[in-house]
């Protein structure tokens, strides 16, 4: 009987990774904090949560093709996690839409929920081991 790290790790692995590209996504906001016309950018967790739960619940999803030269679109990504633009609280003069507290704030809540996944991982990951060893 093989282990399917799908089912044993549930969600986890890709809110972790989602975790991290949504890091990224905010520090790169905190570090244009200063740059004129910069706009701000974020990926919306829930938005990516729901499409994962859509393809675990229907499975992949699939195009009608119409035409014959019509392009298959197996392997097709899905853009449900594409970077959003975050609407400014307040006008810049300089057409920047960074808020440093806001993206401190933001930055501060995603390491949180990147920890709580890593923890989650991790006491599966030991439930696995011990499972393996027979104890």
């Amino acid at each position: 009987m093989s282990i399917s790290f799908d089912k044993a790790l549930g969600i986890h692995e890709k809110a972790l990774n989602f975790r991290a590209q949504r890091a990224e996504v905010l520090a790169n906001n905190i570090t244009n904090a200063d740059t004129p016309n910069y706009k701000a950018r974020d990926l919306d967790f829930s938005k990516v949560l729901a499409a994962e739960n859509d393809k675990v619940n229907n499975g992949t999803f699939a195009l009608n093709m119409t035409n014959s030269r019509h392009i298959e679109a197996e392997g097709m990504s899905d853009d449900s996690g594409s970077l959003l633009y975050r609407t400014p609280s307040q006008p810049s003069l300089d057409q920047n839409t960074v808020d440093a507290q806001v993206e401190n704030a933001n930055f501060a809540e995603n390491a949180m929920g990147f920890q709580a996944s890593f923890t989650l991982l991790n006491s599966k990951f030991k439930g696995l081991v011990a499972a393996l060893r027979g104890e």
